[in-house]
């Protein structure tokens, strides 16, 4: 069976790192909303907030592509503070037939945050952040 891996968590958490070792070395895709204010060639990190609404849905556009494809994992890599975050993955996932794996990553390994996050919004994310209790 197909799969769909959401890993969720705090900026610094690890999601990227944690999302790069289980691709098997890019065997499988990574996608984030990151990926949209990521300069491909030098790598540098220029957030817009008029343009997130473009960052989300250029990644669920490469989510669903994937899918389409039949790719056998496919992993997002984002936030997801919110669970109506999820929601437009576990709709693609019930339409495509993919098994959804929501990972929780948390720092534990000490981690920073590579977009400058301040500690007082990580700690307005925390408390927000939503679990499914069921």
């Amino acid at each position: 069976m197909n799969a769909l891996i959401l890993l969720r968590g705090l900026p610094g958490a690890g999601k990227t790192s944690l999302a790069q070792l289980l691709s098997e070395g890019g065997k499988y895709p990574l996608f984030s909303v990151d990926d949209f204010f990521t300069d491909p060639t030098t790598g540098a990190y220029q957030f817009e907030y008029t343009k997130n609404h473009l960052a989300y849905r250029q990644c669920q556009t490469q989510t669903f592509a994937a899918m389409e494809a039949g790719i056998a994992k496919i992993f997002v890599h984002h936030t997801f503070t919110l669970l109506w975050e999820m929601e437009p993955y576990l709709k693609m996932a019930k339409e495509n037939a993919y098994k959804v794996h929501i990972v929780t990553v948390e720092n534990y390994h000490g981690g920073k945050n590579k977009h400058a996050v301040s500690q007082e919004q990580l700690e307005k994310m925390a408390a927000k952040y939503s679990l499914r209790l069921f």
